[in-house]
């Protein structure tokens, strides 16, 4: 990977489409249904504008922050993604070891290629979990017993995934693990080359933390069905106590849209949330996580922390986050591009970028330390956006207002 030729998460974006078999890229690039929520998570982050200063002393600036009681290199962690052993052979570990290099917390999907135990062999410091409810509830045990004896720091309860969305590619793809051996999955595979000679030397080709762990699952999963039949469709406030009494440790419930959810979180003992609408995978015609940020934030923040998830693509959408009260942003599928561009060095490389722009931006708006923005207006608001926007649009029309 060259890495100047990746200067920006879009760029990865595209390395990532022409190196992975489609089926695989499709499965990160896919929304639910229309894909109108995978759209607006994106979209809601351009309609935010910066207030810029000059002439004020940025020469030191600093991107530290603290993320659930640890200083961290700067408010960002990493998403919990299936499949990420399927962009880079043992790409969980490959990204968590980035991570931990790096100062940000990795947090491991249940689906995940890579095991729990997998990604504790291949680090040296604790990582999150992220856990799926299965109906099957001494298997939920066993994964919390797992990610204790791995000493995980926090579990990230998925609270949002009780049915799975409709994700027309990955029907349209027939996506397994691994790959059903027919004609369109063939060609698609021996189209990437160089993926499937990097494949060859990984172990895992298969959902690390479920087959030979879940009773009944075989060596070929179907991620749509494996969710729609194992899936606990009753999940409840009920499960959070149940969950929380057998962790024992820092609990962070993701997939929190409405405040009325962000105080039951807080009510039932959750040490974070994530405001999150699963990256838009799951309810199509949900509003953009940032959209639900600041409600979710005026109702717990202070007394809990609060992180956004979905469409996070820049060190200026962090800082947007931040402004408006998330402790951390997290992001998913731009670490999966730069899996898919390197292995551990794409995903390096991802972060530098993101932490350079947050870096940039702090300077452009007159501020030196991460920690400062919340309230110290460095955004526009909406009327003042609105204004602007209305006089760009009168000059372009010849309108004078004199």
């Amino acid at each position: 990977m060259r890495r100047a030729a990746i200067l920006c998460v879009e760029d990865a974006k595209q390395m990532a489409r022409r190196r992975v078999p489609k089926a695989f890229y499709d499965y990160v690039d896919t929304g639910s249904w229309t894909e109108s929520t995978y759209r607006s998570n994106e979209e809601e982050f351009n309609k935010i504008k910066f207030r810029q200063r000059v002439l004020i002393d940025v020469s030191t600036r600093s991107t530290k922050a603290r993320v659930l009681g640890e200083e961290c290199a700067m408010p960002v962690a990493l998403s919990p993604c299936g499949f990420g052993g399927m962009m880079w052979p043992n790409g969980e570990t490959h990204a968590a070891r980035a991570c931990e290099k790096f100062g940000i917390p990795f947090a491991l999907s249940t689906m995940s290629i890579n095991s729990i135990e997998d990604v504790a062999a291949g680090t040296t410091k604790p990582f999150w979990f992220q856990l799926y409810v299965m109906r099957d509830k001494g298997f939920v045990k066993n994964l919390i017993s797992r990610a204790k004896a791995a000493k995980c720091s926090a579990l990230i309860l998925t609270a949002d995934l009780q049915v799975l969305g409709q994700r027309h590619k990955d029907i349209r793809n027939g996506l397994t693990l691994p790959l059903r051996l027919e004609l369109q999955s063939v060609l698609d595979v021996v189209s990437k080359p160089a993926w499937c000679i990097r494949q060859l030397s990984s172990k895992r080709w298969n959902f690390g933390n479920i087959v030979g762990h879940y009773p009944g699952a075989d060596s070929v999963l179907s991620l749509s069905h494996f969710t729609s039949s194992q899936f606990d469709t009753a999940l409840s406030w009920k499960d959070v106590e149940w969950i929380k009494s057998h962790w024992g440790g820092k609990l962070i419930i993701k997939g929190i849209m409405d405040p009325q959810d962000a105080k039951l979180a807080y009510l039932h003992g959750a040490d974070a949330i994530v405001v999150s609408n699963h990256g838009g995978r799951q309810l199509d015609g949900a509003p953009p996580s940032l959209a639900a940020l600041t409600k979710c934030v005026e109702e717990v923040g202070g007394k809990m922390e609060v992180y956004l998830d979905g469409g996070v693509r820049s060190g200026q959408d962090v800082l947007k986050a931040k402004a408006l009260g998330a402790n951390c942003a997290m992001i998913g599928r731009p670490w999966l591009y730069g899996l898919a561009c390197g292995g551990e060095e794409g995903v390096t490389n991802i972060l530098e970028i993101v932490r350079k722009e947050l870096d940039i931006t702090l300077g452009f708006c007159g501020i030196t330390d991460i920690n400062d923005v919340k309230g110290r207006g460095i955004l526009l608001s909406s009327e003042e956006s609105c204004v602007l926007k209305q006089e760009a649009c009168d000059h372009r029309h010849g309108i004078s207002k004199g």
